[in-house]
C-alpha cells in the first residue's frame, strides 16, 4: 500500500496524457504509464439528467533529478480542472 497525499500539482500534458508534474519544487518526469481509469462521480450531480463529472486517474512510473523512479497515482478532476497526486509507492 502506498501512502496517501492528496495534493494539488501542476502536471504538463501531451496528447491528454501526463508527461512530467511538479510536486514539493521538483520536476518529475513520467517514465511510463502504468494504468488509466476513469470513474463518474454520481454524488456531485446536483439532478440525475446534468452531466456527471468525471475524475481520470494516471498510475505513472515517475522521477527527477534528485529523487529516484517511483511509482505516482495522478488524479484529474474534470470539473475543477485541477490535479493532485494521489497515491505514492516507492
Amino acid at each position: 500500500m502506498g501512502r496517501i497525499f492528496g495534493v494539488q500539482i501542476t502536471v504538463a500534458e501531451q496528447d491528454g496524457r501526463p508527461v512530467r508534474f511538479t510536486w514539493q519544487g521538483r520536476i518529475y518526469a513520467v517514465r511510463r504509464i502504468i494504468d488509466h481509469w476513469v470513474t463518474l462521480r454520481a454524488d456531485w450531480a446536483p439532478h440525475a439528467e446534468d452531466r456527471l463529472p468525471q475524475r481520470t486517474y494516471w498510475r505513472v512510473e515517475a522521477g527527477s533529478q534528485e529523487v529516484s523512479r517511483g511509482v505516482y497515482e495522478l488524479r484529474h478532476d474534470s470539473l475543477t480542472g485541477s490535479w493532485t497526486l494521489a497515491r505514492v509507492w516507492d
